[in-house]
């Protein structure tokens, strides 16, 4: 099938909402290359609310959370008459692979992994270093595997969009004198990627002390816990934010509107990434070859030992030294070297 024969794509995004972001050259590069079909994208609701605003994806369809086969195919039924031609399956599960089988587009592809190869119409193999799958970053990724259907990298790097009421509103609420630092201590893969609280409220005060920075406190709806720690031990105040600024979409806004962030390997790093905003990124139980490519400015702060990366949501050894092992003084340095490129975007 030529290019021009392509007139629905339908994409299937991963489900981690940094992933997400750094897949987002990997279908601009789908738009760029097939100009005439529809793009649509399926994701989990938040990985939706994420990419909202993107003005060359044409549709976004919000997936159910995983259940059993019966809903599985009544998803399949209802995205098949916008996926006729092509589906992408940027996941790498067996069920996603399935998922794109029971839709039955003409090209289904995504690379072999977990044993799904004959569910796929091409199934390039994985990255591989000496016979094993090895690590490599993930928007190189995605683009490896849409340049087998002929789509081209732009090279513009990741990439979202703001509702404009959103940034509005975020320029609003943060205007004020003085760096502002946001501070994101969350990480939905679990606890072995969180920095402690405690050390993240001393930052917190340090940064305002020495440079008179403005705080900002980003968390989910789930990280409460976090929140409440950070906010009991930290002295100075964090910038109050109405319950309408919560969502994923005001997160973005949020983060576009800051001079800096500091966060675990996590989505709003990636967010700020996309926004190109700099970053200072608490690295421990994961691999750097996975997240750091061209486009971050900034520093990942990391300690080098023999049990990290393990890729476990909580530390096997239970000693959590990758992340206890970095101190508050690392990250203000960390900090005090990026914060002159900062002092003309001082609100």
């Amino acid at each position: 099938m030529g290019m021009s024969e392509v007139r629905h794509i339908l994409a299937l995004a991963p489900n981690w909402l940094g992933d997400t972001v750094m897949c987002t050259p990997a279908l601009r590069a789908l738009r760029l290359n097939f100009p005439a079909a529809r793009l649509t994208v399926a994701a989990n609701p938040a990985c939706c609310d994420l990419l909202e605003d993107l003005p060359w994806i044409d549709g976004l369809y919000r997936l159910l959370p995983k259940s059993s086969l019966l809903p599985l195919m009544r998803q399949a039924k209802q995205l098949s008459p916008i996926a006729g031609d092509l589906t992408v399956v940027f996941p790498h599960s067996f069920r996603s692979a399935l998922l794109a089988r029971f839709i039955g587009s003409k090209q289904r592809i995504g690379y072999a992994r977990d044993g799904r190869a004959p569910l796929l119409t091409q199934a390039p193999a994985p990255h591989m270093e000496g016979g094993h799958i090895s690590p490599l970053y993930m928007t190189d990724e995605y683009l490896e595997l849409v340049r087998a259907v002929g789509a081209r990298d732009d090279g513009a790097g990741p990439e979202l969009g703001l509702r404009e009421d959103l940034a509005v509103r975020a320029a609003s609420l943060l205007a004020g004198e003085g760096p502002l630092v946001a501070f994101a201590p969350g990480a939905a893969f679990g606890p072995s990627k969180r920095w402690m609280p405690e050390a993240y409220a001393e930052v917190a005060d340090r940064l305002t002390e020495r440079y008179g920075a403005r705080c900002l406190l980003l968390t989910g709806p789930e990280e409460g816990d976090t929140r409440d720690a950070m906010l009991c031990r930290a002295r100075v105040p964090f910038v109050e934010l109405p319950p309408e600024m919560e969502s994923i979409g005001a997160m973005k806004a949020l983060i576009a509107h800051c001079d800096l962030l500091i966060c675990n390997d996590s989505g709003p790093r990636h967010i700020a990434v996309a926004f190109k905003k700099p970053v200072v990124c608490i690295m421990g139980p994961t691999s750097p070859a996975y997240t750091q490519g061209p486009y971050e400015t900034g520093t990942v702060l990391r300690v080098d030992l023999e049990c990290s990366p393990c890729q476990k949501p909580v530390c096997p050894l239970g000693h959590h030294r990758c992340m206890r092992d970095i101190t508050p003084d690392q990250v203000v340095d960390a900090v005090a070297s990026l914060l002159p490129a900062c002092q003309g975007c001082s609100r």
